[in-house]
């Protein structure tokens, strides 16, 4: 079962990862100025990692491939690491899709 973790970074800023039941972090959010806000978060991957027109596929400039996944309003709410394949990448959008809904949260503050 996936995790959700909730830290602090060096701006004070929160953000959440998503990591799979190996611990591999599958999805890192964006900054956010409070916890609550950070919560939201976690709260819309839940939801938008069940349809599928929410994860957009791209490439890095260095050709690597990532993916975004966006809100129900078009804003990104999380972002994959780098992957050297199609492959590899959808098979990190599969494991949000498998560990979002139900993964635990925890904190890391």
């Amino acid at each position: 079962m996936g995790t959700f973790l909730i830290s602090k970074r060096k701006n004070d800023e929160f953000q959440f990862v998503l990591k799979a039941g190996n611990g591999e972090v599958i999805l890192t959010s964006e900054g956010y100025s409070s916890k609550a806000g950070c919560t939201n978060g976690i709260e819309s991957v839940r939801k938008n990692s069940q349809d599928d027109s929410k994860f957009d596929k791209k490439e890095a400039t260095n050709g690597k491939l990532y993916f975004n996944l966006k809100a129900t309003n078009g804003q990104i709410i999380g972002s994959s690491q780098m992957y050297a394949s199609a492959s590899g990448r959808d098979n990190g959008i599969e494991s949000v899709k498998k560990n979002a809904p139900d993964a635990d949260v925890k904190e890391d503050l």
